[in-house]
């Protein structure tokens, strides 16, 4: 009995020990209806376009845990970068890219 007891104790311990991915990882529908997918690449999260006219393209790198996140977006269309930053609520991530941090546009995705 303490054997089975120590081991369901090791497993509970081990458990709790593995992280979970972050809410921002997965596959999400973007605004323009491409989809995106958003996976660790190194100590951030690379966010890379599946379908759609830019298919292959690596359109972000954001740092962060749990809801909020941040770092630079690129505008497919027009290559240029920003400073960006990703808020996750349940299946929704709102998206938002900004220059000189006044001039902000923002695209909620959904998950999918």
């Amino acid at each position: 009995m303490l054997k089975t007891f120590a081991v369901a104790a090791a497993l509970l311990v081990s458990a709790a020990v593995t992280h979970a991915a972050e809410p921002i990882e997965g596959n999400w529908k973007t605004q323009s209806g491409a989809t995106a997918e958003i996976g660790k690449c190194g100590s951030a999260y690379c966010v890379t376009l599946k379908t759609g006219k830019h298919a292959g393209k690596q359109i972000g790198k954001l740092s962060g845990t749990g809801a909020d996140y941040s770092g630079q977006i690129t505008d497919p269309d027009t290559d240029k970068t920003y400073a960006g930053s990703g808020s996750v609520t349940g299946n929704a991530l709102k998206m938002k890219g900004c220059v000189l941090k006044v001039l902000c546009k923002s695209q909620t995705w959904s998950r999918l």
